[in-house]
């Protein structure tokens, strides 16, 4: 079975939500069968994700019948929704029950809160190895979907466990939507081992989502950077969680302080602290740094995870062999994926990276060979005819004023938004001295809010387009 589902202990129990729901790994085996017998194969299948067991058991169910999932947010936007509807056509949506209203199309199947509609669209030819197809982090509302291959996402469950030495000791808090790339390996990979799934859809924010943890005895948590800027807002140090062991990090890059602060808070409370990073083009994770490097290497990503492997290319594609260098960081391995799709007749398309991503991220190697992510090769403007790092702006004046800020822009002005303007004039002293450019080229922008996509990332076009003109 899928993910060995069938070898683990059958009255161990697999999924736990704040539903009310407890599936045993026999139960669980058991279901993947029941919704998986309720499709046809090779099928393609929308599903509107929720961190539920009967959301995680139509997954399961689909792959392990041969079906392919579509993994979305259970809330998108219905005008998004109908606009990949169309493009995709599935045989079948797998919804919560009360999305179902959403859609006229006939009822096949019920369970564990989710239903199975038939839409009545002709199934067409997919290509043999296509297992499952996500959307991009970045591509909120795109037709722009990552092709799965099968294999990529059991190589990522074996050798990420390895990697942060999971066990069926583990009670694993599943606080990211499973439609995300670093939600699903976490899914994925405690699965594998015969853990626990501690899945949740109350709100990191909320007294209910850490009584939940408290109350289930939540082993090791996994956040984006704004669930960790969100935590130190509940001065999440404080809370009396004695079954936490590890905390780990995916998803995009923290400040060094705030790196600093979580490694030193594990150090001090016999925790571990594990920085890790990944892509949706390669499964989820693709490196992590150990526990035991934290304090020592801050803001690094470490080390590729078993069977990967990481390099750097300079802009003509070229291996840099140097010990240290710094360059494009590109990946090798088995969790690489086939390639993008923007319409249905691209879902026979074969394997196109052919093992090997390029991430399109700038990294340095040190001595040690540890990585460090620096930027974008896409976020930089060219001011004054100087190549300025945006990402680098943005650590910089986060990391010397404390505030959460946005830098984006054109080649002729970089607009820097913020929530709080009381330190406006600063900031453009501060920034025009790091950069050596001149003060007109910096414009400091007052908005209600950083407006950010549902996995935590800054929207940077929405947020010139709506204020850059101010």
């Amino acid at each position: 079975m899928f993910l060995n589902i069938d070898r683990k202990e059958k009255t161990n129990l697999a999924l736990i939500d704040n539903e009310g729901n407890r599936i045993t790994y026999g139960e669980l085996a058991v279901l993947m069968d029941t919704i998986g017998e309720k499709v046809q194969s090779r099928s393609l299948v929308f599903q509107l994700c929720k961190n539920t067991a009967g959301s995680v058991a139509g997954y399961l169910g689909f792959i392990e019948h041969e079906a392919v999932p579509v993994t979305l947010n259970s809330k998108i936007d219905p005008e998004l929704l109908g606009n990949l509807l169309d493009i995709y056509t599935p045989a079948y949506i797998w919804c919560p029950v009360e999305e179902t209203e959403r859609f006229g199309y006939e009822k096949v199947f019920e369970t564990l809160g989710y239903a199975l509609l038939k839409t009545g669209n002709d199934i067409y030819p997919l290509n043999d190895m296509l297992q499952l197809c996500m959307t991009t982090s970045g591509s909120t509302g795109s037709p722009k979907l990552v092709r799965y291959k099968k294999g990529n996402l059991e190589a990522n469950a074996k050798n990420v466990a390895a990697a942060f030495g999971w066990t069926e000791n583990e009670r694993a808090v599943c606080d990211l939507g499973m439609q995300y790339t670093m939600g699903l390996n976490v899914i994925n990979t405690h699965l594998y081992v015969g853990a626990v799934l501690l899945l949740t859809t109350y709100n990191l924010m909320s007294g209910e989502f850490w009584k939940y943890v408290r109350e289930e005895k939540g082993t090791n948590f996994t956040g984006v950077p704004f669930s960790y800027e969100i935590m130190k807002r509940l001065h999440f140090e404080r809370m009396d969680l004695p079954d936490l062991h590890t905390l780990s990090q995916g998803g995009g890059k923290l400040t060094d302080a705030r790196f600093e602060e979580l490694a030193k808070y594990a150090a001090d409370n016999g925790k571990r602290f594990i920085a890790s990073f990944g892509t949706t083009e390669t499964s989820a994770r693709l490196a992590c740094l150990p526990a035991e490097l934290a304090l020592t290497k801050t803001g690094s990503i470490g080390r590729a995870i078993p069977e990967g492997e990481l390099f750097l290319v300079n802009e003509n594609g070229d291996v840099l062999t140097d010990k240290v260098a710094e360059g494009e960081m590109c990946y090798k391995g088995p969790n690489v994926t086939m390639g993008y799709a923007v319409c249905r007749e691209d879902l026979m398309k074969g394997d196109e990276f052919g093992g090997v991503y390029r991430t399109g991220d700038l990294a340095r190697r040190d001595e040690d060979g540890c990585y460090y992510v620096t930027g974008r090769l896409s976020r930089f403007l060219k001011l004054l005819s100087y190549r300025v790092s945006l990402d680098q702006c943005e650590r910089l004046i986060a990391q010397e004023f404390g505030i959460e800020c946005a830098c984006a822009g054109t080649d002729k002005r970089m607009n820097i938004y913020v929530t709080d303007d009381s330190k406006q004039k600063e900031i453009v002293d501060f920034i025009t001295t790091k950069t050596g450019l001149f003060k007109n080229q910096f414009k400091v922008i007052k908005v209600p809010e950083i407006i950010r996509n549902d996995t935590g990332k800054i929207r940077y076009a929405m947020m010139d387009q709506m204020y850059g003109e101010l």
